[in-house]
């Protein structure tokens, strides 16, 4: 992913993502979003990273190269999305927890099933971008998933707080949000 600046450690790109675009064309429309919140997980160093007890067949695309999508299915419910930003074998991911709709608002509602709380949540996020299973390993370079780099706007702050949902290594400030206050 030579467009994409992944390089570095996982909790700086987690912050430096904040800002940039996901656009969606699953199923053939156009869904376009910007990065709110995200959260930080360390591979094999990471006791809070699904990758921290190695290689399996379900976490096999956090191995994979930066800028790899990988998803798996929370509580065996909702699906949730994983940047990969590590090199290839080294699993450190980032979790993409929160956007704010930029283009396609009517196309989320009807895949949310609502009109309000659309995307403050990894599984509303995918569910929003209409992200499944089918997409794990996909390089989000290629439709119809892209990630573009960009910026948040001028009066958006970042804020870095304990990831949440977790039981171990909950010191780590490795979530990342960004707004207004």
């Amino acid at each position: 992913m030579t467009s994409l600046d992944l390089g570095g450690s996982v909790d700086a790109v987690a912050r430096r993502v904040l800002g940039w675009r996901l656009v969606s064309t699953v199923g053939g429309v156009t869904v376009e979003v910007m990065l709110t919140e995200v959260e930080a997980y360390g591979g094999d160093q990471d006791p809070a990273s699904h990758a921290f007890r190695g290689r399996t067949k379900r976490n096999g695309s956090m191995f994979g190269p930066p800028g790899t999508l990988y998803v798996y299915r929370s509580h065996g419910i909702h699906w949730c999305a994983n940047l990969v930003t590590g090199t290839v074998g080294d699993p450190q991911a980032v979790l993409l927890r929160g956007a704010e709709i930029e283009s396609g608002r009517s196309q989320v509602e009807a895949r949310r099933g609502r009109q309000s709380y659309l995307t403050d949540g990894p599984g509303k996020l995918a569910q929003a971008l209409g992200i499944s299973g089918d997409l794990d390993a996909h390089l989000m370079t290629n439709p119809p998933l892209i990630l573009c780099a960009g910026e948040l706007p001028d009066d958006y702050e970042v804020e870095a707080t304990p990831r949440i949902g977790i039981s171990k290594a909950v010191d780590r400030r490795w979530r990342f949000t960004a707004g207004t206050g």
